[in-house]
Protein backbone atom coordinates (compact mmCIF):
# COMPACT_ATOMS: atom_id res chain seq x y z
CA UNK A 1 0.00 0.00 0.00
CA UNK A 2 2.82 2.26 0.99
CA UNK A 3 4.61 1.87 -2.82
CA UNK A 4 1.12 2.44 -4.45
CA UNK A 5 1.00 5.57 -2.33
CA UNK A 6 4.18 6.91 -3.43
CA UNK A 7 3.46 6.52 -6.73
CA UNK A 8 0.20 8.11 -6.68
CA UNK A 9 1.73 10.92 -5.05
CA UNK A 10 5.14 11.11 -7.23
CA UNK A 11 2.14 11.18 -10.28
CA UNK A 12 0.25 13.90 -8.75
CA UNK A 13 3.87 16.13 -8.63
CA UNK A 14 4.65 15.11 -11.88
CA UNK A 15 1.74 16.63 -13.40
CA UNK A 16 1.46 19.99 -11.73
CA UNK A 17 5.04 20.00 -12.68
CA UNK A 18 3.63 19.64 -16.19
CA UNK A 19 1.03 21.96 -15.67
CA UNK A 20 3.14 24.92 -14.72
CA UNK A 21 5.63 24.41 -17.16
CA UNK A 22 2.80 24.16 -19.72
CA UNK A 23 1.23 27.46 -18.40
CA UNK A 24 4.47 28.83 -18.66
CA UNK A 25 5.42 27.97 -22.24
CA UNK A 26 1.93 29.15 -22.77
CA UNK A 27 2.25 32.94 -21.18
CA UNK A 28 5.74 33.00 -23.28
CA UNK A 29 4.15 32.26 -26.68
CA UNK A 30 1.45 34.89 -25.46
CA UNK A 31 4.11 37.40 -24.86
CA UNK A 32 5.99 36.58 -28.15
CA UNK A 33 3.19 38.32 -29.91
CA UNK A 34 2.46 40.90 -27.40
CA UNK A 35 -0.76 39.99 -25.12
CA UNK A 36 -0.72 38.45 -21.78
CA UNK A 37 -1.55 34.59 -21.45
CA UNK A 38 -5.31 36.28 -19.36
CA UNK A 39 -5.99 38.52 -23.48
CA UNK A 40 -5.37 35.06 -25.44
CA UNK A 41 -8.04 33.17 -23.13
CA UNK A 42 -10.40 35.81 -23.01
CA UNK A 43 -10.21 37.15 -19.80
CA UNK A 44 -12.46 36.44 -17.11
CA UNK A 45 -15.61 33.94 -17.73
CA UNK A 46 -18.20 35.11 -19.92
CA UNK A 47 -21.89 35.14 -18.06
CA UNK A 48 -24.23 32.78 -19.16
CA UNK A 49 -26.19 33.35 -22.52
CA UNK A 50 -29.53 31.77 -21.27
CA UNK A 51 -31.40 34.36 -19.07
CA UNK A 52 -34.74 32.92 -16.72
CA UNK A 53 -36.89 35.30 -18.88
CA UNK A 54 -39.35 37.80 -17.58
CA UNK A 55 -41.65 37.35 -15.13
CA UNK A 56 -45.58 36.65 -16.21
CA UNK A 57 -47.38 35.99 -12.94
CA UNK A 58 -47.00 37.06 -9.34
CA UNK A 59 -48.37 35.31 -6.35
CA UNK A 60 -51.22 38.01 -5.00
CA UNK A 61 -50.91 36.87 -1.05
CA UNK A 62 -46.83 37.81 -1.98
CA UNK A 63 -45.77 39.91 -5.35
CA UNK A 64 -41.90 38.74 -4.29
CA UNK A 65 -43.24 35.00 -5.71
CA UNK A 66 -42.85 35.72 -9.37
CA UNK A 67 -42.84 32.58 -12.19
CA UNK A 68 -42.14 33.38 -15.95
CA UNK A 69 -44.65 30.69 -17.37
CA UNK A 70 -41.90 28.15 -17.96
CA UNK A 71 -40.72 25.15 -16.52
CA UNK A 72 -42.79 23.33 -13.24
CA UNK A 73 -45.20 25.45 -11.72
CA UNK A 74 -44.25 26.94 -8.51
CA UNK A 75 -46.40 25.10 -5.55
CA UNK A 76 -48.20 28.77 -5.09
CA UNK A 77 -49.71 28.39 -9.02
CA UNK A 78 -50.54 25.26 -7.87
CA UNK A 79 -52.59 25.87 -5.45
CA UNK A 80 -53.86 29.37 -6.64
CA UNK A 81 -55.55 27.02 -9.32
CA UNK A 82 -56.83 24.18 -7.44
CA UNK A 83 -59.03 26.96 -5.52
CA UNK A 84 -60.21 27.79 -8.74
CA UNK A 85 -58.02 30.96 -10.00
CA UNK A 86 -57.21 31.24 -13.47
CA UNK A 87 -53.58 32.11 -15.11
CA UNK A 88 -55.40 34.92 -16.25
CA UNK A 89 -55.66 36.11 -12.65
CA UNK A 90 -52.24 35.60 -11.61
CA UNK A 91 -50.97 37.28 -14.98
CA UNK A 92 -48.87 40.91 -14.10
Amino acid sequence: MDIIESAQKALRTVETRRRAEAKKAAEQAAKEFGFSLEEVLGGAPKASKQTKGVPKYANPADKSQTWTGRGRKPQWVIDALENGHSLDELAL
